[in-house]
């Protein structure tokens, strides 16, 4: 029995200031953000979705409410499909800018194959595990789609794929709006694919 377990980065969010927002509430998706939404909606019109479950965070509820409402479910919760933490939330960090150019902070980079600046890629790896199972059982012979963020997206596929959970955040292969979707024989892992329905964006500029 085939199930699919689409995992959706949210579309583009509202942030003028540039920060690291995290898990802060109040950020939602932009105008573009919402056409993006609609967009992957539209795209997966024909699909036999029959499970919808997001991130509690407003963007990840945002994107997934057309998708749902196409195929007329609710849209459920799953905590573990949640933002990683973040000790730099709520401050800007590109390079040269910010949080990173203040030596009070600079302990927090001691080790990045954890990471130690916040939540272990490997307990990321395992939250959203559970999620994707949980979603799958709920969806078993059919499609659900889980609306998640970058991090735990790219996280989990790098685990899935027996891979370093440590990478470079430039390469990340999951562009606003994309999808990457787990096929299931049962209960095993027999392939994934990735698709980028709302078109593909800079890993190197922000928006999870």
């Amino acid at each position: 029995m085939t199930t699919i377990v689409h995992l959706l980065r949210h579309g583009e969010v509202h942030n003028p200031d540039g920060i690291l927002y995290g898990r802060l509430p109040g950020f939602r998706l932009s105008e573009r953000g919402r056409r993006q939404a609609l967009t992957v909606a539209e795209a997966v019109a024909g699909h036999d979705i029959t499970h919808v479950v997001a991130s509690p965070l407003e963007r990840a509820q945002e994107t997934a409410a057309p998708i749902a409402g196409a195929h007329r479910l609710d849209v459920h919760t799953d905590p573990r499909l949640i933002e990683a933490a973040n000790d730099f939330e709520g401050q800007r960090v590109a390079v040269g800018d910010g949080a990173l150019r203040q030596p009070r902070h600079w302990p927090k980079l001691r080790n990045p194959f954890v990471p130690s600046w916040g939540e272990p890629y490997l307990e990321i790896a395992h939250r959203m595990l559970g999620a994707v199972h949980r979603a799958r059982a709920a969806a078993e012979g059919h499609e659900a789609l889980c609306v998640s963020h970058q991090l735990p997206i790219w996280t989990l596929r790098r685990f899935l794929e027996a891979k370093p959970l440590w990478h470079d955040p430039r390469r990340r292969q999951c562009s606003l709006a994309s999808l990457t979707s787990l096929v299931f024989n049962g209960e095993e892992l027999v392939d994934i694919v990735y698709s980028e329905p709302a078109g593909a964006t800079d890993p190197k500029v922000t928006g999870a």
